[in-house]
């Protein structure tokens, strides 16, 4: 099969699909493999390492994506919808519910589309969990930097010094990214409390980490009561397939100190926080009433040397059984098949079609 790996085009998005090794093992099972030009630069990957994988080198978009089976990491922009072709498979993440052009343009252009955050197995969603991971650590030291006074927090530090309290931070979600999150901001020093619905996971959280931290169940109330007295909030909720739910509402933000910081980690999804839009890397924050939001859509991309190594060691195994012919694989691995998104002109994931208000598939 002929596989495509073009350059990501999103804001400061610096990962890449496919690392060097994985190039050799896709050359090695007989694959063609089209790598842009530079498209590994920003995670630390240069042409001749891919050359010397096995790789050829194309010198523009166009030609990456004319190919059998393209690899990305971020959605498509609207500068590479019109570079898609009928019948062709995009193995990616999407993020369709809360990406409704992409998913008119996958259609238009009639692509087989697999999302990286939909693929399951028995123990969760694999290809979303590395980035989780990466998003949930990032989330506590740009949370502690953004508390900063310089820019525009309230100047707290999140471990505090002998003499002086922590911050208070409170994490909504305790999943992957809620208990990275939580991770970070306890060995940084700070008051740490997280939230979940699941009281199994709260309690198995609770025996991992003891007394360091604070478990509460995910009630409104609750929620209210650590939103107001923390100095930090992350939004890590993930529900597979749909808008994540506004937890954090108008009202709560309104109780909130000032220069308080709120990271949305479930952007992705249309984030978890009322005011929570999209931001970039060039511009990550704004302020409402006060309050720093930190939303950026791409947070992995910031580290991209640790993210790409991390995401391809977890999409190789995957990518290798749709090179071998995704119709097949598909057919043969449920987990793989939760993944399917759009085919032949159609949303075909029930969940994403009802979100998007279409026709739910039989």
């Amino acid at each position: 099969m002929i596989i495509g790996c073009p350059r990501e085009v999103k804001n400061h998005e610096y990962r890449v699909a496919l690392t060097p090794n994985a190039v050799t093992e896709l050359a090695l099972g007989g694959h063609t493999v089209r790598v842009e030009t530079h498209a590994g630069e920003g995670a630390g990957y240069s042409d001749s390492d891919y050359q010397k994988a096995g790789a050829q080198i194309v010198d523009t978009a166009a030609e990456a994506w004319e190919s059998e089976l393209v690899l990305k990491v971020k959605e498509p922009q609207p500068s590479e919808f019109d570079l898609m072709q009928e019948g062709q498979l995009l193995f990616t993440y999407l993020h369709l519910a809360a990406e409704p052009e992409v998913a008119e343009a996958l259609k238009r252009n009639k692509v087989t589309s697999i999302a990286y955050e939909n693929v399951t197995s028995n123990h969760g969603l694999p290809l979303l969990t590395p980035m989780s991971e990466v998003a949930g650590r990032l989330s506590a030291q740009v949370g502690a930097y953004h508390l900063m006074h310089s820019q525009g927090g309230e100047g707290v530090l999140l471990g505090g010094v002998p003499g002086t309290p922590p911050a208070s931070v409170a994490i909504i979600g305790g999943g992957v990214a809620g208990e990275h999150a939580a991770q970070m901001a306890m060995g940084l020093g700070a008051d740490v409390t997280i939230l979940d619905v699941n009281l199994p996971r709260l309690r198995e959280l609770s025996a991992r980490y003891g007394s360091r931290l604070r478990t509460l169940a995910s009630t409104s109330t609750h929620i209210a009561e650590a939103v107001r007295n923390a100095d930090l909030v992350i939004g890590t909720v993930l529900i597979p397939g749909e808008a994540a739910p506004k937890l954090v509402t108008e009202e709560m933000v309104a109780t909130m100190k000032k220069g308080a910081v709120l990271v949305d980690v479930a952007i992705d999804q249309g984030g978890c926080f009322a005011y929570s839009h999209p931001t970039t890397h060039d511009d990550p924050t704004f302020e409402i009433d006060g309050k720093v939001f930190y939303c950026v859509a791409n947070m992995p991309g910031a580290v991209p040397r640790t993210s790409t190594a991390a995401l391809t060691t977890a999409t190789l195994p995957f990518v290798r059984a749709l090179a071998n012919g995704w119709e097949d694989a598909v057919a043969n691995d449920p987990h793989l098949a939760a993944g399917l998104n759009t085919h032949e002109g159609r949303v075909v994931h029930p969940v994403i079609a009802r979100e998007l208000g279409e026709p739910t598939p039989e």
